[in-house]
């Protein structure tokens, strides 16, 4: 019997062309790079840089900042320098918009401190001063051998295109759905403008591609032609993605399904931030998509039951949450002290019905009793019961076991 594809290559990967940003591969065969953006004034060089640290430390491989004016391209090589004395060799992605050309030909130190460009092919000029401008991009980036995105946005596309296609459409004999121009319209944008970047002299591997839309079946629909039509590396994600649980809902449905194609070389999750939200949220979110769809390991995982009516104490659900934490603060310094424990894996569950037999798929794992049932928590290491835990300090004794497994096994 032929084996099932999902059984034999269950982590597709598509092959593109690999990009070097900053001493990151983008695309190739390389891992999947998780990106975010600060959404502080760039000119303000301590909240840009707190920012970019935050984010990063968080896991954010690459962080793009917006350049928008003279002040914001004046700060960029402060603020590289500056994240650099801190120990942070992060490299800053500079997002331009309609006089980026100007900005890159004034601030040379910016440009030379940037480590990729992302240019909106809708809105880097118009009419007659679009290509020279876009052109004008292109030649500072090869000047400063820096790779540049050429970010396509639906909100911002190409209106001369667009109407093109659509002139096109209404003159065949059987024309398509209005929505069906507006994706071809996005790819061809993307596509045009990579190969004038080629001709430019902007090698191939110099060269990320994105074609950003807002909604799900949109972006599975682009994603999915523009990688049939090319080998060019893709940045993935969905814009306008929203606030909360709908807006990792939808990116999470939307990339998920790309991802499982095999399309899809770095993403960011654009999360509109709740007010005084915390920015980093987004990076733990596409570093927990990448994760439970099984193509990168960030920090350990902690297993634990939903609850029930036999689960009426909440001893599991906080000490679920504070394993969970306490993994994620001590990443920074475990990754380094203990390779490998990133694929650690953490149970803790509620009840004796699940309890011991998820313990034991799990590295680690500790069945807390239910009600009624007898007050102690077996822990299983390994597939085994290691011990037994009674008493009022079970969640702090679980703690420590945790950590000397750690060491133990990792150390």
């Amino acid at each position: 019997m032929q084996t099932p594809s999902y059984l034999s290559d269950p982590y597709p990967r598509k092959a593109t062309v690999g990009v070097d940003v900053g001493g990151v591969m983008v695309g190739g065969l390389a891992p999947i790079v998780v990106q975010s953006m600060t959404n502080t004034d760039t000119a303000d060089i301590e909240g840009t840089v707190a920012q970019v640290a935050a984010l990063h430390r968080a896991g954010s491989e690459l962080v793009r900042i917006t350049v928008d004016k003279n002040e914001a391209a004046a700060a960029v090589p402060h603020i590289k320098e500056k994240l650099l004395a801190m120990g942070l060799d992060v490299p800053l992605v500079g997002d331009f918009h309609y006089i980026g050309h100007t900005l890159l030909a004034d601030h040379p130190a910016c440009a030379e401190a940037l480590a990729k460009y992302r240019i909106n092919p809708g809105n880097v000029g118009f009419g007659k001063k679009k290509d020279k401008q876009f052109s004008a991009i292109v030649e500072m980036a090869i000047k400063h051998d820096k790779p540049v995105r050429i970010g396509v946005n639906w909100g911002s596309l190409d209106q001369a295109l667009l109407t093109k296609l659509m002139n096109e459409n209404s003159d065949a004999g059987s024309p398509l759905p209005a929505q069906k121009i507006m994706h071809e319209a996005v790819v061809q944008s993307a596509l045009l403008s990579g190969e004038m970047a080629e001709k430019i002299g902007l090698p191939r591997d110099h060269i990320i591609l994105s074609a950003k839309v807002s909604q799900v079946q949109d972006l599975i629909a682009v994603y999915t032609d523009l990688a049939s039509r090319s080998d060019y590396a893709l940045h993935l994600g969905l814009t306008e993605a929203g606030m909360g649980s709908k807006g990792i809902v939808a990116s999470s449905a939307a990339m998920g399904m790309v991802l499982q194609q095999g399309i899809g070389d770095t993403i960011r999750i654009s999360l509109t931030p709740e007010p005084g939200g915390d920015r980093t949220r987004e990076v733990i979110v596409a570093q927990e998509l990448l994760q439970t769809m099984g193509f990168r390991s960030f920090i350990p995982i902690v297993a634990a039951c939903p609850g029930c009516g036999r689960t009426t104490s909440t001893v599991f659900q906080e000490l679920a949450q504070k394993i969970q934490e306490q993994l994620r603060e001590n990443m920074p310094v475990w990754k380094e002290r203990y390779p490998g424990v990133e694929e650690l894996t953490v149970a803790v569950m509620g009840c004796i019905v699940n309890g011991p037999g998820e313990s034991k798929q799990a590295d680690i794992g500790i069945s807390l009793p239910g009600t009624g049932e007898t007050p102690a928590a077996p822990v299983f290491i390994d597939g085994k019961k290691s011990a037994t835990l009674r008493g009022d300090n079970i969640a702090e004794d679980f703690e420590k076991l945790v950590q000397e497994y750690i060491e133990t096994r990792y150390g």
